[in-house]
């Protein structure tokens, strides 16, 4: 049996930069992406975190 998992994220991780994307239900069943990049300052990092909780 395979195992589908509803909510994915990846980050790509630089020096200045995270690049996270993300993958969420959408509607009508379907999948919706979306990528943002945010800065590796603390205040980047709490805006990536509250992004992601979100």
């Amino acid at each position: 049996m395979d195992v589908l998992i509803d909510r994915v994220a990846g980050l790509d991780v630089h020096r200045d930069t995270v690049v996270a994307a993300v993958r969420v239900p959408g509607r009508g069943g379907g999948r919706r992406g979306e990528v943002r990049t945010f800065a590796t300052t603390g205040a980047g990092l709490r805006r990536l975190a509250d992004w992601l909780t979100g």
